[in-house]
């Protein structure tokens, strides 16, 4: 067997690892559950992807990522190593097919959604896989205190009474110290070993503008910053409204959102990654599972809700270890609708149970029945109709699929899918009778293996290369083929699909866990309050403060943000420091506070000078910062 260096150069071509992934790797290869934080565009997949190679057996993967599963699997594929993925939208023959291929081959991964562990199809073939390493990536989702939470995540811990003896990997890029413990209570680790990253990013440089004109300040950074960048947007309508004002002033722009069909994400997306596009405007649905080394700006034209959400996104930047830059634009009233957030993403129980009614007669479902279906389900058209407040709504049904009532995503479509029905001999008269349907017929027999026996997922554009045609003629002669029975055929829909996870009940019989939804909300005003004090702040390192929220305590001042460059230009005169100086020992020297209270208790004095005497003082190892920004004088 391969060791984990030679693995890593034979099939990823590296000659050593990143800092933290060689002792995860070994933690993992002893049978040790582990926690691994590490910041995006840290290299998260390798961790399990190396020790896996360097065992018998396969990784299970559970990932909520469909888009990174699938460019996971493709990669690995690429590198000759067997990988398969099962989620959301595949029908129950193309799962039974996949879960069959992965227990009677050679496979190393299965890249599997959470909601799919509990079913009993999985559970079926379940012992039959040899696993030896379970991955649980976007771990943060497993913890109802995280800004991401996902029910179906609370399922992997059922998984390992399954599977006892196998260690767990858990990979997040964001959690909190109370997100990280939650994780770890949640997976049922016992003595877990935990690695944190440093959050450090000595090449990117963080920096907040307020403006009057978002557009204007966004030219102006691109203007001043060549190479790639991104914008991102909170609303699809501004990303294209951007898009097309830079493109006026010769900025070579596209735009990208959720609302895009499948293909013409992918085209765009691309596009850009080809470096065809320079800048990418979009909305927090571009990224996940991108890896661009070459971003140079990451600019916000909106305030995220979180530093989580912010983080993840300004980290995209500067990957290649060159220097880049994050920007957050912001107004005062932006920070004002942000602070009225958590009453508008918390509806009330009566709000809830309204938008659910609303939902079951609008997909037309009878009571005591939908569980396990999928329905069309168009936002717009829904808000039209039952004339319901779009924030209402939108909030209600990610509360409704926190209490695990249902499923929306605007990401999930369904691919195309065919099977053929005629006998082989029947075929093969029915070509000779039409010529014209023979090229479809030929290159979907040529281009999908097995399409005899199961349904396959299939692409027509990919057919439509093969036969020679237009994707939409290939699309018209797959219906003709379906109407004469020749084969099975379901048109892919790139509209969103909702999932009932259970019966429809009456309003009524509704429920929501009150204290927990209350805790959360409560939580939620804490990350707001955060993001708040992020943009305002004008001494504290923004490196700093973003590491120290992370729970990293040794995170040093970056020197390179907008706070950082701003105290090196700060000049005191002697009298100031020794006045500064002599007031900080005052407030001090009988008690520990955190830095921003002793900002507050010197309020008259510019943050900027207090931080030079502070930085000064640590320097001469007069007073000490500790664990989260907590000052003391040296004894």
């Amino acid at each position: 067997m391969l060791n984990i260096h030679q693995i890593l150069k034979q099939y990823w071509g590296f000659n050593a690892f990143r800092p933290l992934q060689e002792d995860i790797i070994h933690s993992v290869l002893s049978g040790i559950d582990s926690l691994a934080l590490m910041p995006t565009g840290g290299g998260k997949s390798l961790c399990y992807q190396v020790p896996a190679m360097g065992k018998e057996g396969m990784c299970l993967v559970i990932s909520p990522l469909i888009a990174l599963m699938k460019d996971q699997v493709e990669n690995l594929r690429k590198k000759g190593i067997t990988a398969y993925s099962i989620f959301s939208g595949m029908s129950r023959k193309e799962v039974i097919h996949t879960l069959e291929t992965v227990t009677n081959s050679n496979c190393k991964f299965l890249y599997i959604s959470p909601e799919r562990l509990e079913t009993s199809l999985f559970k079926e073939y379940l012992p039959g896989m040899h696993i030896n390493l379970v991955a649980v990536d976007e771990a943060h989702c497993i913890s109802q205190w995280g800004y991401d939470f996902r029910p179906p995540y609370l399922r992997i811990a059922a998984l390992r009474e399954e599977l006892p003896d196998v260690p767990v990997l858990a990979l997040t890029a964001s959690a909190t110290p109370d997100v990280q413990k939650d994780i770890c209570d949640r997976l049922s680790f016992t003595k877990p070993a935990i690695f944190r990253q440093s959050f450090e990013r000595p090449n990117l440089s963080y920096s907040v503008f307020k403006v009057d004109s978002r557009i204007n300040k966004i030219i102006e950074i691109l203007n001043r910053v060549p190479g790639t960048g991104i914008v991102y947007c909170k609303s699809r309508k501004r990303t294209k409204e951007i898009s097309e004002l830079l493109q006026l002033q010769n900025i070579s722009a596209d735009y990208y959102h959720a609302g895009l069909t499948q293909e013409e994400r992918n085209g765009k997306q691309e596009t850009w990654i080809n470096n065809k596009t320079r800048v990418i405007v979009c909305t927090n649905a571009f990224g996940m599972g991108i890896d661009k080394p070459d971003v140079r700006t990451v600019i916000h034209a909106d305030v995220p809700d979180c530093l989580e959400n912010y983080y993840q996104e300004a980290g995209r930047a500067g990957r290649d270890g060159k220097t880049a830059y994050a920007v957050l634009l912001y107004d005062e009233r932006e920070i004002q609708e942000l602070q009225e957030m958590p009453a508008i993403r918390f509806p009330s129980q009566a709000d809830i149970r309204t938008v659910y009614l609303a939902v079951a007669n609008y997909l037309q479902v009878p009571a005591g029945t939908g569980e396990g279906e999928y329905y069309d389900f168009d936002l717009a058209d829904f808000l039209k109709k039952f004339k319901i407040n779009s924030h209402t709504a939108v909030y209600s049904l990610k509360a409704l699929e926190q209490e695990g009532w249902l499923s929306f995503n605007e990401q999930i479509f369904l691919p195309s899918t065919v099977q053929f029905t005629a006998t082989k001999d029947y075929l093969y008269q029915f070509e000779k009778d039409n010529p014209m349907l023979e090229p479809v017929i030929k290159s979907l027999l040529r281009a999908y293996g097995g399409i005899f026996d199961h349904t396959c997922t299939i692409s027509e554009l990919q057919v439509a290369q093969l036969a020679r045609k237009e994707a939409e003629e290939v699309k018209k002669q797959l219906l003709q083929l379906h109407a004469a029975r020749i084969i099975d055929y379901t048109p892919r829909k790139d509209s969103p699909q909702l999932l009932l996870m259970r019966n429809r009940v009456k309003a009524e019989e509704l429920t929501v866990n009150i204290a927990a939804y209350q805790k959360r909300k409560e939580i939620f005003q804490q990350r707001v309050a955060e993001m708040v004090r992020y943009v305002k702040e004008e001494a504290d390192c923004r490196s700093r403060m973003i590491g120290v929220y992370f729970g990293d305590k040794d995170i040093r001042s970056c020197g390179i943000c907008d706070n950082c460059l701003r105290r090196k230009t700060v000049t005191l005169t002697k009298e100031e420091f020794e006045s500064i100086h002599s007031h900080i020992y005052a407030v001090v020297e009988n008690e520990k506070l955190f830095i921003k209270d002793l900002m507050l208790r010197l309020g008259g004095i510019k943050k900027e000078k207090v931080w030079k005497v502070i930085e000064f003082l640590q320097a001469e190892n007069k007073i000490e910062v500790a664990d989260s920004g907590f000052l003391q004088l040296k004894q």
